[in-house]
């Protein structure tokens, strides 16, 4: 397949319900039940830092940026991370994940945190959180909680529970 012609471009507030019904399709009602969800519940994105693809008009990804707190530090968590299926394979999430990345870092924040697979994070510049460092809020297997520092050496003293910010 040729290349596809994606934009990535910064939330706005009338993507918003496309967004949340972007999520509802693709990760259905199961979504609400977990840690990081309970994370975001209540709080707005970041719209300068959180991302959506399109192809022409029609999105068909994206990603979003919510401040939170690691203990005392400021943080950023990431997700979710959304692409269309009959889009999945042609670098979208990738790209979306760098473009937040890139805003977050030019904005000042040191680390952001993520719930996610390892082999696929770990592409774009994620490692997992060490055991007992950090304490999500409800149960996460420890071996998805990973962390992308963008200063680095900025997650070394984090510790304590993640807070919605």
């Amino acid at each position: 397949m040729s290349e596809l012609a994606v934009s990535i471009e910064a939330w706005r507030d009338v993507d918003v319900p496309l967004i949340e019904r972007l999520d509802a399709r693709v990760f259905g009602p199961g979504r609400f039940a977990r840690s990081a969800y309970r994370l975001r519940e209540g709080g707005a994105p970041e719209f300068g830092l959180s991302r959506l693809a399109r192809i022409g008009s029609m999105m068909v990804g994206a990603n979003r940026m919510t401040l939170i707190r690691c203990g005392d530090r400021p943080a950023l968590l990431l997700g979710p991370l959304t692409v269309e299926p009959a889009f999945r394979k042609h670098g979208i999430g990738g790209r979306l994940i760098a473009s937040s990345l890139e805003a977050a870092r030019a904005a000042g924040h040191c680390f952001v945190l993520l719930v996610g697979d390892l082999p696929y994070y770990g592409r774009h510049g994620f490692s997992m959180v060490k055991p007992g460092q950090i304490t999500m809020p409800g149960p996460v297997d420890p071996a998805r909680l990973l962390v992308c520092e963008l200063e680095p050496g900025s997650f070394v003293a984090a510790s304590g529970l993640v807070l919605a910010a």
